[in-house]
């Protein structure tokens, strides 16, 4: 009984193991974009991102913050809403960007979004971090005030 167990307890913790390893390779792609106002602090956007699981767990995940970097240097940052992403499944999830005005629009040659999101699951909650980077014509609309 002893040993039946301790390979349940084994083979519990493997499965966990590879499924958080999933969890962090979740893919981030960006749906839709546009522009809601722009003030002297900066140009607010509304975003949609679809994040993909790739593992078999459900993932509820609170609002996560974002940033916006080019070539190492923040332009902006944003939030996305609170969210259910199904296992071995896609959500498309809306928040807003802000882009600070004082960042000089100047060509870039790396732009990426990265960002934490605190996934709920079943008894613990799991931090995954994500890094996109978006093609060129998804990463002018953050960069350059149109």
């Amino acid at each position: 009984m002893k040993g039946i167990i301790i390979i349940f307890v084994i083979g519990m913790s493997l499965f966990g193991y590879s499924q958080y390893a999933s969890a962090s390779q979740i893919g981030v792609t960006i749906t839709q974009s546009h522009l809601i106002e722009k003030n002297e602090k900066g140009s607010m956007y509304n975003v949609e991102l679809e994040f993909n699981n790739p593992s078999l767990l459900v993932l509820t995940a609170g609002k996560t913050e974002f940033f916006v970097i080019a070539d190492d240097e923040m332009i902006g940052k944003g939030e996305l809403k609170s969210f259910v992403l199904p296992a071995l499944g896609s959500s498309v999830v809306s928040g807003t960007f802000l882009r600070d005005s004082n960042v000089d629009s100047q060509e870039v040659s790396i732009v990426k979004i990265s960002g934490v999101t605190k996934y709920n699951v079943i008894f613990t909650s799991i931090d995954v971090p994500f890094v996109f980077y978006p093609t060129e014509e998804q990463a002018r609309e953050f960069i350059h005030q149109n």
